[in-house]
């Protein structure tokens, strides 16, 4: 790769993660009753097996191997291998809920200024590690303000909120319901550089649309 090349990829956001799996079933029951995931329409042009899920805004693709026997499982847990974190609310509801489900995890603990975050690392089927933590964003990073208090670990050090924007008129959230208006209102409010319509808004709707497709085909 050539050095100072300029700025980054335009990039928006993070669509999904692939991960070639031993089994595709055995993958959608993990990430469906374990995280939550629900499964989405996947094109029927794809001449190979698998599966798409979606859930906290973000899709999880399942792919089938074509030699499931040659994957490597791995057997210990190391929270130093990748891995993709979710952020809950109640470390100990999840932790005894993969207590009830008989999953195998570690826990951890992180201590940094006085900042205490738990963890919890365990496998899917194929041995892809998943971290549980209750760390919010840190003090100074965009995404760990809300309504201008600085969000760590359930408390927050109040700031000053920023000042409303008074130039845009004030505009009432649309209401999502049937799935073929809902389409268009998205890609019109999305896909337009005209558009005025707040990013949650857009992304309320992405939610909504994965939401109103049918079970995937595979």
């Amino acid at each position: 790769m050539k050095e100072n090349m300029g700025n980054p990829l335009p990039l928006t956001s993070l669509n999904h993660i692939s991960i070639v799996c031993r089994s595709v079933e055995e993958s959608i029951r993990f990430y469906t009753s374990v995280l939550g995931f629900v499964p989405v329409r996947r094109p029927g042009s794809f001449n190979f097996d698998g599966a798409w899920l979606f859930s906290y805004g973000i899709g999880i693709h399942l792919l089938q191997a074509e030699d499931p026997e040659s994957l490597h499982k791995k057997s210990e847990i190391n929270p130093k291998d990748n891995h993709i974190s979710f952020q809950c609310e109640s470390m100990a509801a999840v932790e005894k809920k993969l207590k009830d489900m008989g999953i195998d995890y570690v826990r951890q603990q992180v201590e940094e200024g006085g900042i205490y975050v738990d963890q919890l690392f365990f496998h899917d089927p194929d041995g892809f590690m998943i971290e549980i933590c209750n760390l919010r964003q840190p003090p100074g990073h965009p995404a760990g303000r809300r309504n201008g208090a600085v969000v760590l670990k359930g408390q927050s050090t109040e700031v000053a909120a920023p000042a409303a924007d008074k130039s845009r008129p004030a505009i009432a959230p649309p209401r999502f319901s049937d799935p073929l208006k809902l389409a268009f209102v998205f890609f019109i409010a999305c896909s337009s550089r005209s558009s005025h319509w707040p990013e949650k808004w857009c992304c309320r709707a992405q939610g909504s649309i994965y939401r109103s497709c049918s079970t995937s085909s595979r």
